[in-house]
């Protein structure tokens, strides 16, 4: 999993500074990023972006309520995967589907399939996972974003954070994130 900095050090981001937090987004779209992980996830329809979330305030935030939903350019909303939808695509069963051509039944042979510990592992750490964000510290994890049926998930698609609830358990105005963030700094940096 990468090191996370701050959130506002990120080019895609938003700030709510009377808050004292920050959320960013950056998505692992390109091979060269998207090698840490040992599954290809866009080669099964998943885009992960790196979602990191911080806490300047002086006291903890809660993501019990959170709801991270991203809209493409075509008005789509996603929401991220859960880990179930993972290992079901991951897992991508196989069913034997050949004719009995013996006069008596046979035993139905199970479905095969299934993800190698290694992969579980990996999507269990790499998952955004955190529940809270206590003060003058940052939370990081991955958020999986099904785009099997977009060519170009990520043009004129915008981040939203609902959900994130002060110590006070009143919630937050929302975050959102224009990806063109990203995409013009991921742009600008290539020669």
């Amino acid at each position: 999993m990468p090191a996370a900095q701050a959130a506002g050090t990120y080019p895609a981001h938003d700030e709510h500074p009377m808050e004292k937090v920050a959320v960013a987004v950056d998505p692992y779209d390109a091979d060269a990023k998207a090698s840490i992980f040992s599954v290809k996830y866009r080669n099964y329809g998943y885009v992960p972006i790196f979602f990191v979330i911080t806490n300047d305030g002086d006291h903890p935030i809660s993501l019990v309520g959170m709801k991270a939903q991203l809209n493409t350019k075509d008005r789509s909303k996603l929401l991220p995967a859960t880990t179930d939808d993972l290992l079901r695509r991951l897992s991508r069963p196989k069913r034997n589907d050949r004719q009995n051509t013996l006069p008596i039944p046979l035993p139905k042979k199970e479905v095969k399939g299934g993800v190698s510990g290694k992969t579980m592992e990996e999507i269990d750490q790499a998952q955004f996972g955190a529940k809270a964000v206590e003060p003058h510290s940052t939370a990081r994890g991955f958020l999986f974003f099904d785009v099997s049926d977009i060519s170009d998930p990520l043009e004129g698609a915008t981040f939203y954070l609902m959900g994130v609830q002060d110590a006070g358990g009143k919630e937050m105005m929302y975050f959102e994130i224009p990806m063109e963030k990203y995409l013009s700094a991921t742009h600008a940096a290539q020669p």
